[in-house]
């Protein structure tokens, strides 16, 4: 066993609800704390003096201080498995061109999906570790990463098998997606059902098979797959036993409400949901996933996450992390900068990092310092926690333990 600290402050996330608006006051801080582990777990967590008083056997790791510790940050919708860079798309969108007129000069999905296609597993592997390791070092100790960019049977394996072999390089919680359902590939000849029909037949079994994945996901939009399309795909994956989310809302409404229907475990993006669509979230188990990162990325409005959660909704917030409208991929500062726009407090802001991004992936063993709970822990060098939503994704962890 082992007893780390003193903190200045561990901001335990303990004891919050999942859902609904939460107040600054509701956070239990713990002055001059620490925490005792055992494994990749947490024992228990007191007064740091007492701790060494109790466990006197217990080895002793002194952090410098001033330090804030809070748990690991868990992003819980990225697509951090891809080749090549779309550098193009995004001057080409800020100097007003369309999407159309992106996809015409070679950008877009599509491009993606050659790049991955074209890259080996190693070279894969490599950017993937890269990214991995990066979002580590900036406190996320969780990360659902998705495929999506193969949009065949052997170039989706190829990249769930990645994403699995990845797994062996980090110390982190990497949990996959299988996205196939991303778009309706150029080279596949048969209507957007047909193409669902062949993955459920083909591909999802395999998926299953070889444990590459146990989510799977949709996008659905009026550029991807129908409402009718996608609820047919995800009754089938629900049969084949997988846990089902939906790439919902983000430029039209109906996605959300079909993940509703489907008990689905998120709902991510949301960035055109009305009032029905938050009423019918906040109703639901259904996990309300913000992507600031997209809002950032494509120069548009942000999801409505102040409306979702006076609604009573669980909200998560999530980097969407990829290549396209997504770029950045640096969380913290992203949920720092959505949090101002949306007037959202520090609870609520910490929260939909931690606790509430884990339930969107059923992992109730990490997201807040409590006993039992998983040893996915960051310090940051200051005294008071509010400092690091105040610098807006500039303070940045000193250390992460995971």
């Amino acid at each position: 066993m082992k007893i780390v600290g003193p903190f200045s402050q561990i901001i335990t996330l303990d004891n919050l609800p999942l859902r609904g608006p939460l107040h600054d006051r509701q956070l239990q801080v713990l002055a001059d704390g620490g925490i005792l582990v055992r494994g990749d777990a947490l024992v228990a967590v007191d007064d740091f003096n007492r701790l060494r008083q109790d466990y006197r056997q217990a080895a002793v790791e002194e952090v410098l201080q001033p330090a804030v510790l809070l748990p690991g940050f868990v992003d819980c919708h990225t697509h951090l498995c891809f080749g090549g860079s779309r550098a193009m798309d995004y001057a080409m969108r800020n100097a007003g061109h369309s999407y159309l007129d992106i996809a015409r000069a070679g950008g877009g999905i599509w491009s993606t999906v050659q790049m991955t296609r074209g890259a080996t597993e190693e070279d894969l592997l490599t950017s993937l570790i890269a990214r991995i390791s990066r979002h580590v070092a900036e406190g996320v100790t969780t990360t659902e990463i998705k495929s999506g960019y193969g949009l065949s049977l052997d170039e989706e394996l190829k990249m769930l098998r990645v994403i699995q072999q990845a797994s062996a390089h980090t110390s982190a919680t990497l949990v996959p997606t299988c996205l196939a359902a991303h778009i309706k590939p150029r080279d596949f000849e048969g209507a957007p059902h047909e193409y669902l029909a062949m993955l459920v037949q083909d591909l999802l079994p395999k998926v299953k098979n070889e444990n590459l994945a146990n989510r799977v996901d949709i996008f659905t939009e009026e550029t991807a797959f129908s409402v009718p399309d996608s609820r047919w795909y995800l009754q089938q994956a629900k049969i084949l036993g997988f846990n089902i989310t939906i790439h919902a809302d983000q430029f039209s409404a109906g996605g959300s409400a079909l993940a509703v229907e489907m008990g689905a475990s998120s709902a991510d993006h949301l960035e055109a949901s009305g009032r029905a669509e938050i009423q019918a979230l906040a109703q639901s188990h259904t996990v309300a996933v913000v992507l600031p990162g997209a809002s950032l990325g494509l120069g548009m409005h942000y999801a409505p996450a102040r409306k979702l959660l006076d609604a009573g909704a669980c909200v998560a917030i999530a980097s969407d992390w990829n290549p396209g409208s997504a770029p950045m991929g640096d969380l913290l500062m992203q949920a720092s900068v959505m949090a101002a726009a949306e007037k959202l407090t520090t609870a609520e802001t910490f929260a939909g990092l931690t606790g509430r991004a884990a339930a969107a992936l059923h992992l109730y063993d990490r997201g807040s310092i409590a006993p039992g709970k998983k040893a996915h822990v960051q310090a940051y060098a200051c005294a008071d926690y509010r400092e690091i939503l105040y610098h807006q994704g500039k303070m940045k962890p000193v250390q992460v333990w995971c």
